[in-house]
């Protein structure tokens, strides 16, 4: 019988979420007990800076690479797993053969036979380094954006004090300022609530100084 090779109908919403996916090298270690041997596959000689066949693995090797100031919470781990069993996780930095650091996350748990009798260890290997670097980006974004508003929020807020009140620019922040310290709330929120508040108020007779600030302050 012939088939034909249809084309794959995207999932709804697929496609937009693509955007949002970022591929973390993910490595796998076996280790039996019997011949304490140690596998590793591909992706996890790479995350180490190797090619297979260029190193024997070994415990030592892998400890080798990790933060000096994680050997030891990593050999706990590795030793509590082998010993008692698992699933566990230990997150960890480690550092590849060409000096590159790397943010790890390890998930081990032992391997059965038949019989149900642990014959050795199995632990995925999920390099998190791209994940934090994205996240730490947009993070570092989203920061500078709201800093940015904020500090627009607070000088239109100096200009309605220098305009209503007659205040310089200092003298227009330091009453926010003050303001904010007296009833402990953010900068950035009593000059949002003096905007308005402003736009509340009307301007139909001239206003002295001091009564501009009465208006704009004491109903905050």
């Amino acid at each position: 019988m012939t088939t034909t090779n249809e084309p794959a109908v995207p999932v709804s919403g697929a496609v937009s979420s693509v955007e949002y996916f970022i591929d973390c090298p993910t490595g796998t270690v076996e280790h039996y007990f019997a011949d304490n041997v140690y596998h590793w596959s591909d992706e996890l000689y790479r995350i180490h800076g190797y090619e297979r066949g260029d190193v024997v693995p070994t415990l030592e090797l892998g400890l080798s690479h990790v933060d000096p100031a994680d050997r030891d919470s990593v050999l706990a781990f590795w030793t509590k797993v082998t010993t008692v069993g698992g699933p566990s996780s230990v997150y960890t930095s480690l550092r590849d053969l060409n000096g590159h650091t790397h943010k790890l996350l390890i998930s081990a748990d032992l391997i059965l036979n038949d019989e149900k009798e642990p014959v050795g260890v199995w632990a995925l290997v999920v390099d998190l380094t791209r994940s934090i670097h994205a996240d730490t980006h947009r993070l570092a974004n989203e920061a500078v954006a709201a800093s940015a508003a904020s500090r627009a929020v607070i000088e239109q807020a100096k200009g309605i004090l220098m305009g209503r009140a007659g205040l310089n620019a200092t003298e227009a922040f330091d009453r926010i300022s003050s303001h904010s310290q007296r009833i402990n709330r953010k900068v950035v929120v009593i000059s949002q609530e003096i905007i308005d508040r402003a736009g509340l108020l009307t301007q139909d007779e001239p206003q002295s100084g001091d009564q501009a600030l009465r208006e704009l302050f004491d109903a905050l």
